[in-house]
């Protein structure tokens, strides 16, 4: 059990590829989560059951499920229903985002909620069409209401995207398990990872914390 320095110099290039590929999966799932997200999450808040079912069943079922047997489903199960082999960064996109727009839309579906509906009939009083509703008064609280939750989501993807070496994606635990299987430096190998997953996220939760504070979030 060593920690041994060269282990930092020697892997470094490795190592920036597989950090690169762990932040393209996460702004990838970030970016399609959002969108699956808010339209999961307003279609929670529809009185039209056709569209509120589904969306709070998809959300519970994903919600309630580890994303590793989400990846297992994506890239193991599902060639089999479709025929047709996966490619393993597809499916680690495909899993990642999945399973972020479920938790993007709680994060939606709550901070809907959180609004004052009399902020509705004020815009409305004052001669508002419901787009300029929607664009002056509805979407600047709710960019202000789940930005630090949305930031915080990506640091969990960026940590939970581990789980796609299993299904041989070269993002930065993959790297690093390749790597110590030549030189046996698990221990100083395992070390470094977390302290590189620990570089990644830092950063990423002390803007969601200054986007807390920025945004008057807790009020």
């Amino acid at each position: 059990m060593e920690f041994d320095l060269s282990l930092i110099v020697n892997s470094l290039p490795l190592l920036l590829k597989g950090a690169g590929l762990t932040l393209e999966i996460t702004a990838l799932a970030v970016g399609l989560g959002l969108i699956i997200g808010l339209f999961l999450g307003l279609a929670q808040l529809s009185k039209n059951p056709i569209f509120r079912w589904p969306a709070k069943v998809y959300v519970d079922v994903i919600r309630g499920t580890p994303l590793l047997i989400q990846i297992f489903i994506i890239y193991f199960a599902l060639p089999n229903i479709i025929g047709e082999r996966i490619d393993p960064y597809i499916a680690a996109v495909a899993a990642c985002s999945l399973n972020s727009g479920a938790y993007i839309a709680e994060i939606v579906r709550g901070s809907l909620l959180s609004l004052d509906a009399g902020q509705m009939e004020a815009a409305r009083a004052v001669g508002f069409t419901r787009a300029q509703t929607l664009r002056y008064v509805v979407a600047p609280q709710l960019v202000a209401r789940t930005l630090p939750a949305l930031t915080g989501q990506m640091a969990s993807i960026i940590k939970d995207s581990s789980l796609l070496s299993v299904i041989a994606v070269i993002e930065l635990t993959q790297t690093m398990r390749e790597i110590t299987a030549t030189n046996y430096n698990f221990f100083g190998g395992f070390l470094l990872l977390g302290a590189l997953y620990l570089v990644l996220t830092l950063p990423i939760m002390a803007v969601s914390h200054h986007f807390e504070k920025r945004l008057d979030y807790a009020h």
